[in-house]
């Protein structure tokens, strides 16, 4: 590797690295809970405070999220997934709830892992940028869910 190289390559940004350690939390908190029942209920309350910690723009969009999601797909359990309001099947997360705080974006995104059943062709979308959550942008949201559910 050049000199060139290694001097543009920096690593992971902060926001990164304080994504990894939430996660890292994420997995000891989720280790030290007792009962399945009380991870969930404690998995949700945790997703509930995260959101509430929000900015007021991100804290509304994600709160209607993980409304619709909860409504629409109740076999999806939320969770936190790199300081992130996430809802898994199986333990795995489906969909994912990013601010645009979080990594200084200019919109927040709401996420699927490769484990949702979107696929489309050859190509499909995987995130989505919201800037607000109207009644029709929750419509569209809740049936992206449902289908990545299947």
């Amino acid at each position: 590797m050049s000199s060139t190289e290694s001097a543009k390559h920096e690593g992971f940004t902060a926001e990164e690295r304080a994504a990894m350690k939430d996660h890292a939390q994420e997995l000891k908190t989720a280790a030290r809970r007792s009962s399945r029942a009380d991870k969930a209920a404690a998995a949700e309350q945790d997703v509930l405070a995260k959101i509430a910690e929000m900015q007021d723009s991100d804290r509304v969009m994600a709160e209607r999220v993980h409304a619709v999601i909860t409504a629409c797909a109740p076999s999806l359990a939320p969770k936190l997934w790199y300081g992130m309001p996430s809802y898994a099947l199986d333990g795995k997360v489906v969909v994912f709830f990013q601010s645009a705080e979080k990594f200084k974006a200019r919109y927040a995104t709401l996420g699927f892992s490769d484990l949702a059943k979107l696929d489309e062709d050859t190509m499909w979308a995987a995130g989505f940028a919201l800037t607000e959550v109207t009644p029709e942008v929750e419509e569209r949201i809740a049936a992206l869910v449902k289908r990545a559910v299947g």
